[in-house]
């Protein structure tokens, strides 16, 4: 739904190391000023759908509504770049509010590791030999063993990224579920994932792991050689990017589903 309009009076650039970037970047300062973003009204970035998850992380905790504009390449994430008007689409833009996922594993040395992910959590093989995966959720297994290159956890936000890649589902961004997606699964062939609730604690125990091991990426944090991996939503931390009236991230995951 629309907001309530609202006032920027300061605004915080940041820029990918692209020269369109960096352009775009000394433009945007000398006609709006460019200020110390924790102290900023709203962060404006500039780049690409790489450069929004750098800074949608960095940010995290400060809940400052952040503006992408796409210097960059695919741009899901980031609204059409114009230097015009900007205080005008900033107060006018609809905000969507998305939960991180929090990832807890355990490596082969015994050493604990906590990461936030704002697309996916993911799993993968680190050798030629396939992974083999239980996989467990609410303290119920639901899969034994599942012979695969690996296995992802996505939010609605992450769900138009890899795990559409791997065949996972679209999830409208509003939707209190994740999507549990194989990554090229061998046993049982034609299982296709899951979709759970967003309430749900997931676990997934690495088999064989002297033998096959695997490692854990939360978005860009990776864990090399883990036993065990819990994955849940992190209802704590919210974070508010900003679209353009009618081009808001429900829009852009509802059209995704009907290209072709």
């Amino acid at each position: 739904m629309p907001q309530k309009l609202r006032t920027f009076e300061s605004i915080a650039f940041v820029a990918s190391e692209t020269a369109e970037a960096r352009e775009a970047l000394a433009r945007l300062e000398a006609r709006y000023g460019n200020a110390e973003p924790e102290q900023a009204d709203a962060i404006v970035a500039l780049g690409g759908d790489g450069l929004m998850l750098q800074t949608l992380h960095r940010f995290l905790l400060t809940h400052i509504p952040i503006y992408g504009m796409n210097r960059g390449s695919v741009g899901f994430l980031m609204n059409e770049y114009g230097e015009d008007d900007l205080m005008e689409r900033l107060a006018a833009a609809e905000i969507a509010r998305i939960h991180p996922l929090k990832m807890k594993s355990q490596d082969r040395l015994g050493r604990q590791h906590e990461a936030l992910a704002i697309n996916e959590v993911s799993l993968f093989r680190e050798t030629f030999q396939a992974a083999k995966l239980r996989i467990a959720v609410d303290g119920k297994v639901r899969m034994e063993e599942l012979i695969c290159d690996g296995v992802l956890v996505a939010t609605p936000a992450g769900s138009t990224a890899y795990n559409l890649s791997a065949y996972g589902p679209i999830l409208p961004i509003n939707a209190r579920l994740l999507a549990l997606t194989p990554i090229s699964p061998f046993r049982p062939r034609r299982w296709r994932g899951a979709l759970l609730p967003s309430t749900a604690h997931i676990r997934i125990d690495v088999l064989e792991a002297d033998k096959r091991p695997v490692s854990a990426v939360a978005d860009h944090f990776e864990t090399r050689s883990v036993l065990r991996v819990e994955v849940e939503q992190a209802d704590e931390h919210e974070l508010l990017m900003m679209f353009d009236a009618g081009h808001n991230l429900d829009e852009r995951i509802l059209s995704e589903q009907f290209r072709y």
